[in-house]
């Protein structure tokens, strides 16, 4: 590990319309950056908005925005282009309507030398168990339903050097079939139980930025609406 170099890239993906939960996506970024003792050489927060010019939420000298092309296909091809883009050492895909948490950097430098690090997040907002992936005996972690790209974090060598970045083939199911390919090529695989981040910490900031699932979470009356 060069110390001297951008050690990671933090990916997002963005519709544009949700500001304040992308605001609070990067600040978690930097807050867990800052506890882990890394300056901001050290990393990168890319971001890049779908077909539109999007709010610059926050003014980082490491912090990239990027307006690209409409793409509506999942945040798919706009992962490819930030990943092209990208300079770290290692790669972390977070949604604008995430986070992560305090100690993730203190975890992925841990195991830092592992091309694939798979962790836990907490899910507790969106589903119904308490975070992902769960361990069953028998079956793989890696499998439909059970992972999310905020679960890893993983070598550039491995994600675009040696499987090409992130291909949009599959629609809604690239997440998987992109994570199945990272995982099955990597030459080496850490699983820990530290959980790093948090599924759909955003859901409710941002009255344009709900998606359909959350939507549906807020009309059945599971989630409290606490839209800005």
């Amino acid at each position: 590990m060069n110390t001297n170099e951008i050690l990671f890239s933090l990916i997002i993906p963005s519709r544009g319309t949700r500001p304040v939960a992308l605001e609070q996506a990067i600040v978690s970024v930097l807050k867990a950056a800052d506890n882990a003792g890394l300056n901001h050489d050290q990393f990168e927060v890319l971001i890049g908005f779908d077909g539109q010019k999007g709010e610059r939420v926050v003014t980082e000298n490491n912090v990239y925005y990027y307006d690209l092309p409409e793409d509506k296909n999942w945040g798919n091809g706009i992962r490819n282009i930030l990943l092209k883009r990208s300079k770290g050492e290692k790669v972390v895909f977070l949604d604008d309507d995430n986070e992560l948490t305090s100690s993730a950097f203190q975890i992925y430098l841990q195991y830092f030398k592992a091309e694939l690090i798979i962790a836990r997040i907490d899910v507790s907002r969106a589903f119904a168990c308490e975070y992902l992936p769960q361990d069953v005996p028998g079956r793989s972690l890696v499998r439909q339903g059970n992972i999310d790209p905020l679960c890893l974090c993983l070598s550039r060598e491995l994600v675009v050097d040696r499987c090409g970045g992130w291909k949009s083939s599959g629609g809604y199911e690239a997440d998987y079939l992109n994570m199945l390919k990272y995982y099955r090529r990597a030459k080496t695989v850490e699983v820990v139980t530290d959980i790093v981040g948090i599924y759909d910490s955003g859901q409710g900031l941002d009255k344009k930025g709900i998606n359909f699932r959350q939507k549906q979470l807020f009309d059945s009356g599971k989630k409290s609406q606490v839209i800005h």
